[in-house]
């Protein structure tokens, strides 16, 4: 569907801004709404997420199934996954685990690498949509 192929390319390109431009600062606008907020960021996180898992649910026409739009996919899901851990790591009090710390140290010290390869598979996919792969 070629609403889910825009909604991948955008969804993905916003995602990717928020990880890769997270330190520096945002605009702010006049009602004090920010980018940089932690809840808009936690619904792109959502919105990301749910894209990735309908992108593998849904190829574009003529492409092949789940293979065709893997990398934006995985991409969404990745960056969603961020966002949202993001989100209940500010907000929980909870001590976390062995597991979780290495989970952790390994998406938030690749943050800006994650956030340049969303960025890159949004713009290869808005150019090359039916590329196998894109």
């Amino acid at each position: 569907m070629l609403q889910f192929y825009f909604l991948s390319v955008f969804v993905n390109a916003l995602a990717g801004y928020l990880l890769f431009f997270e330190d520096d600062a945002f605009p702010e606008f006049k009602n004090g709404f920010s980018f940089g907020d932690e809840f808009f960021k936690f619904i792109v996180g959502i919105i990301s997420a749910l894209t990735g898992l309908l992108k593998l649910l849904s190829p574009i026409e003529g492409d092949v199934p789940v293979i065709g739009d893997l990398v934006p996919a995985i991409m969404g899901l990745l960056c969603g996954f961020i966002l949202i851990s993001d989100y209940y790591r500010i907000r929980s009090s909870v001590v976390d685990s062995e597991n979780e710390e290495k989970i952790k140290s390994v998406l938030t010290g690749n943050r800006k690498i994650i956030g340049l390869a969303a960025l890159i598979v949004a713009a290869l996919h808005f150019v090359f949509p039916k590329l196998l792969l894109l």
